[in-house]
């Protein structure tokens, strides 16, 4: 499927529901052009035709468009509760500002675009919708509910998020996470950097304790090309957004050892996640939605069946 959702381009737009809206349909034109397994132009009236299917309801149309047979469905309402957890910490306010790069595209933006975009499909769907913005520093929660009003709470409040401080402890929000453990999805949205306090990881404590039988938990670990590449050249003057610590290295001598320590962190949370059970996405926010969006629509119909 060709890149249609590249949210660089629409970084400098403020309009958050017009950002969201041009993303979910540009990646439905992708999604009907390529007619990927499983879903349909209007995702929420088709599926693939299975073996005892009415014939009626195949739609002939998009069969003699795709030579695949589809089902239509008529519209039901959705008793699934999604979930967008976004950490609006300070190191979500970094950037790629790499050599060759030029992007005002910040973590936060892209978690931003991306669960406004998610939460569109979504509301389409007739899902329940909330959202758990934050940090030490402000905390957005809205409950899970449906429709067009409580949709645009969802972006008014995704748009009030900013960066700043360090990520919570989990028992300061275990109240507000026991009402989010219902039958559904979760998406925690963080690079799953941790200020160090008393070795506590309180990102991955509070994933930990989202996860029950009811609901599935993805966490979406945001990278960027800085970060996977280090291409960087010379002196390179570091800083920890959280803690404010600078560090000067020679951008060649630091490379390798730091390739190889991040590889060793990413490989550890890949880990961690697998033992409590939680699905592990990680996203580069240099690169287009297109694949994570088909990631999400696959595993809403999962939990939907």
């Amino acid at each position: 499927m060709k890149n249609f959702i590249d949210p660089k381009t629409l970084s400098r737009v403020k309009d958050l529901p017009l950002v969201a809206k041009t993303l979910a349909q540009g990646f439905l034109q992708g999604i009907h052009q390529s007619v990927q397994r499983g879903v349909g132009i209007e995702f929420s009236q088709y599926r693939v035709y299975e073996p005892g299917d009415d014939l009626s309801k195949v739609d002939w149309k998009l069969f003699a468009r795709s030579d695949r047979y589809f089902v239509r469905e008529a519209e039901r309402e959705s008793d699934i509760n999604i979930w967008f957890v976004i950490d609006s910490s300070a190191s979500m306010a970094q950037k790629s500002v790499g050599i060759g790069k030029n992007s005002d595209l910040t973590k936060l933006q892209y978690s931003q675009f991306l669960a406004a975009t998610m939460a569109y499909l979504g509301q389409k769907q007739g899902d329940n919708v909330g959202l758990f913005g934050l940090s030490t520093q402000q905390k957005y929660f809205l409950p899970a509910l449906s429709g067009q009003r409580h949709f645009q709470k969802v972006l008014i409040n995704l748009a009030q998020i900013k960066s700043g401080g360090h990520f919570p402890s989990a028992s300061s929000l275990r109240s507000h996470l026991h009402s989010m453990q219902k039958s559904g999805l979760i998406f925690v949205i963080s690079d799953f950097y941790q200020y160090d306090n008393n070795n506590e990881n309180d990102v991955i404590n509070i994933v930990a304790d989202l996860v029950n039988d009811r609901t599935d938990v993805i966490a979406i670990q945001l990278q960027s090309n800085d970060e996977l590449e280090f291409s960087f050249k010379g002196a390179l003057k570091i800083e920890d957004l959280e803690t404010n610590q600078q560090l000067l290295v020679s951008s060649r001598q630091a490379k390798s050892a730091y390739l190889k320590a991040r590889s060793e962190f990413n490989q550890q949370l890949t880990d961690t996640f697998t033992t409590k059970r939680v699905k592990h996405w990680p996203v580069n926010i240099d690169q287009p939605l297109d694949e994570t969006l088909l990631q999400f629509l696959k595993i809403r119909q999962k939990v939907s069946r």
